[in-house]
């Protein structure tokens, strides 16, 4: 049997939120450092260019680290594929008919980017959860504002 309830959250975001459950703090929790990620080589270029638009945001939110990078590489990668679902069915429309021998409609069948866009976007959705990129992710999260002067924090949120 795997295990109950709610995922546990990392120590640092229960520090951020004013650890509301009044919980022990793990005190042993593993840090990785917080430098930023490199972009995977094996990336699809629509991928690519979903990572070098949102490494910089969560840069400046002060939640990318290095060992996120799997996880944000298959952020990308999931955005690139309902992406591409997306513009098809744009393109071609959800159904497409089925026809009997003699042409005749008999009935009206989804294409599989129906499927594909439908089971991206809860993949997405869980992983942007994971990342605080939703409103509802983010209000459950404070950020204590830096001493120190950040221009790429500066360009997405503003002078503090």
């Amino acid at each position: 049997m795997g295990r109950r309830g709610p995922p546990p959250q990392p120590t640092a975001l229960r520090l951020l939120k004013g650890n509301p459950g009044k919980r022990r703090i793990n005190t042993r929790e593993p840090r990785p450092p917080t430098t930023t990620p490199s972009c995977p080589r094996w990336l699809c270029p629509e991928a690519k260019r979903a990572w070098r638009e949102i490494v910089p945001v969560l840069k400046a939110m002060r939640i990318l680290t290095r060992i996120d990078r799997d996880a944000l590489a298959a952020y990308c990668q999931s955005y690139a594929r309902w992406k591409a679902a997306e513009e098809f069915l744009s393109q071609h429309g959800e159904v497409y008919p089925i026809r009997d021998e003699r042409g005749n409609v008999r009935y009206m069948q989804p294409f599989p980017q129906v499927f594909i866009a439908r089971s991206q976007l809860q993949i997405l959705r869980s992983y942007q959860q994971e990342f605080g990129m939703t409103p509802s992710a983010r209000t459950r999260v404070q950020v204590i504002p830096s001493l120190v002067r950040d221009p790429v924090e500066e360009r997405f949120f503003g002078p503090h």
